[in-house]
């Protein structure tokens, strides 16, 4: 929790008062690891952290950061703190989630729920799940937690893919390209001019979309 907390305060420009880090579930078993932990935004929205450990044996884990409220001068209660009155924002599915789909929005809502027994994993947001890649089956009606939703690759070897290439004064042109590598949001991929066969790379944005560098 320490290492999480300090990188959130040097990444995220977060002040100690500013956020806490809900309490990992009790069942979960943090493995050692014997290289430093990384550590990332995998979602859209910043209350999700994803600690890596990339040893032999490697593993993730996620962790859900508090934000306090604005202009509150303490962290709001994590979930572990919840009394059985209080509520809390959650994301739950509205049609059965098979394993290995990707993600859409629209099957998603955002309700209130009692923090009684609530998962301190359980997703608050739909933003953190935008495309995500389900690593189980979730029932309709079941609160997501942050290890049930993987990032999904988006762009795909041998695929076409609409690369936007930037230029000054906000101006900018679109190409088609072809995939050379599988990408998820957010990772740089490499990229080939089908016509001109130039090499280029490209940060994946979206389904079979990316941006210049």
């Amino acid at each position: 929790m320490t290492q999480v907390t300090q990188w959130a305060k040097q990444n995220l420009q977060l002040a100690e008062n500013q956020f806490s880090v809900a309490a990992l579930d009790s069942r979960v078993r943090v493995q050692n690891c014997d290289r430093p932990l990384t550590m990332d935004l995998p979602f859209a929205s910043r209350e999700t952290v994803r600690v890596r450990c990339q040893s032999n044996a490697p593993w993730q884990m996620y962790l859900r950061l508090v934000l306090a409220s604005p202009g509150a001068a303490t962290p709001l209660a994590t979930a572990s703190d919840a009394s059985p009155t209080s509520m809390r924002k959650v994301v739950v599915a509205t049609q059965l989630l098979r394993r290995g789909t990707t993600v859409n929005t629209e099957q998603l809502q955002e309700i209130e729920h009692s923090g009684a027994g609530l998962d301190p994993q359980a997703v608050s947001s739909v933003k953190d799940l935008e495309n995500g890649e389900m690593v189980r089956d979730i029932p309709a009606g079941t609160p997501l937690r942050s290890h049930d939703v993987k990032r999904a690759v988006l762009v795909k070897q041998g695929q076409s893919v609409l690369l936007t290439i930037f230029h000054g004064n906000g101006l900018s042109v679109t190409a088609r390209v072809d995939a050379l590598q599988d990408g998820r949001i957010g990772e740089q991929v490499r990229l080939k001019n089908p016509e001109s066969g130039r090499l280029v790379s490209g940060i994946v944005t979206g389904p079979n979309a990316a941006r210049s560098q």
